[in-house]
């Protein structure tokens, strides 16, 4: 009967250990690993681009946290299948000047900050990309991204991506802000914008 005692206690503070690790829907609070996820998202969605930028994907982020249709903690939104660019869980931060600005940025975000014109936006793509879906309501363009809702098309008002603004969130500079699609030239250039 002790060990059994044992191992229950065990397997609850195992149990329990995990799940404080990862921030819930309506928490305040955001362990290290939150931020590790939020900064991985921010720098490989939108590390060359302004803070707007990153705080704007930093905002669909915690949406999709406050979501029931989404995993409801930073890291399952984050680390999601197909949802964010590949390897966003597993590839190295190579850039330090970047990883530093994404994690001043990631921050911020966890500490309440968000875009002011990402308002329910749970997606995003690339500015320059052109979707021929009839459901997509965009709501903001900020750092060579075009973040939308999805509503009913009778709902959308703004059927495409609204002109890129930045210099509106606080702190920090904008380094790099895309207004229209970049002429990509070669292979990498197709591959990566470029």
């Amino acid at each position: 009967m002790q060990g059994i005692r044992w191992t229950g206690t065990v397997a609850l503070v195992v149990v329990v250990a995990t799940v404080a690790g990862c921030a819930k829907r309506n928490d305040t609070q955001f362990s290290t690993k939150d931020h590790e996820c939020m900064s991985r998202a921010m720098y490989f969605e939108s590390n060359r681009s302004s803070r707007d930028g990153m705080v704007a994907v930093g905002s669909v982020v915690m949406n999709r946290v406050a979501s029931d249709d989404f995993p409801n903690n930073v890291c399952g939104v984050v680390g999601q299948r197909g949802q964010f660019a590949p390897g966003v869980m597993s590839k190295k931060m190579t850039e330090e000047a970047s990883v530093a600005r994404v994690s001043e940025a990631a921050a911020a975000v966890l500490s309440g900050e968000r875009h002011p014109h990402t308002g329910n936006a749970r997606f995003f793509h690339a500015l320059y990309y052109r979707a021929n879906y009839d459901n997509m309501h965009y709501v903001a363009s900020a750092g060579g991204n075009a973040f939308y809702e999805k509503r009913h098309p009778s709902a959308v008002t703004q059927p495409t991506p609204v002109a890129n603004r930045e210099g509106v969130t606080g702190g920090g500079e904008t380094v790099f802000a895309m207004d229209a699609p970049r002429q990509r030239r070669g292979l990498l250039g197709r591959m990566f914008g470029r």
